[in-house]
Parts: C-alpha cells; sequence; structure tokens
C-alpha cells in the first residue's frame, strides 16, 4: 500500500482540480494535487513539499479529511487529503497539464481517477 497525500483547496463555492499529464500514470484523469511520503517525512510535510513540486506554491494544511484506499491494477494506494489554505505563490504547473478551479455543483463532470473519486464521496466536497 502505498501511502499519498492530496491537497483540498476551496474557495468559496470552488473547488482546486489538477489533471495528470501524458507522461504521468493514469494519465488525462482528474485529481487533487499531492503525492507519495517519502521516508521518515510526516504527511503533513508531504504535502506542504509536493504542493510545491507540482504547483509552486505554499500550502498550508489545515485539517485532515476522511482517507480512502483504492485498488488499481498495477498499484494499492491510501489517499490522504487535507483541507489546505495557499499561503504564497500563484499557481504554476510543473507536472500537471492543466487546473482549474470548478463548482462543487459540477465536480462530477470531470473523468476522475478512481481514487479521487472516491475520496470526493466520502469527504462530500460535490
Amino acid at each position: 500500500m502505498i501511502n499519498v497525500t492530496c491537497a483540498i483547496f476551496i474557495d468559496g463555492d470552488k473547488i482546486l482540480a489538477t489533471k495528470r499529464s501524458d507522461n504521468m500514470h493514469l494519465a488525462g484523469k482528474w485529481e487533487f494535487p499531492g503525492g507519495k511520503i517519502e521516508k521518515d517525512e510526516t504527511t503533513q510535510e508531504c504535502i506542504i513539499r509536493e504542493i510545491y513540486e507540482e504547483l509552486g506554491i505554499v500550502a498550508k494544511p489545515i485539517i485532515r479529511l476522511i482517507a480512502v484506499k483504492h485498488i488499481y491494477p498495477e498499484k494499492s494506494i491510501q489517499l490522504i487529503p487535507f483541507l489546505c489554505t495557499i499561503e504564497s505563490g500563484d499557481i504554476s504547473l510543473r507536472e500537471h497539464a492543466e487546473y482549474k478551479w470548478i463548482s462543487k455543483l459540477k465536480i462530477h463532470s470531470l473523468d476522475w481517477a478512481e481514487a479521487d473519486k472516491k475520496l470526493i464521496a466520502i469527504n462530500k466536497l460535490g
């Protein structure tokens, strides 16, 4: 089981979604940004590092939400979400193909990665 953190950024009624680039696993799927926890790294340290690496912004984790487990054909993950705020910086895509702020009412219109779909449902994000 691979432990992966992800950031949930909410601005009013909109939520930040990122689209996986062609060279990534699950290319073209939408997800919440984040990544794998490294050895000797806390979940909070991981989400701060990953968001800076992927989006060029400084994230501040506020609260941990309900994690989900998902088994993909090639790997199993536990997705650990944090509600975050943007402390500083402007979003600059470094790994993803696209990002958008989408209304929570339209969140299900995107083609989400399966683990993120579960996360949306269990945490009532859409």
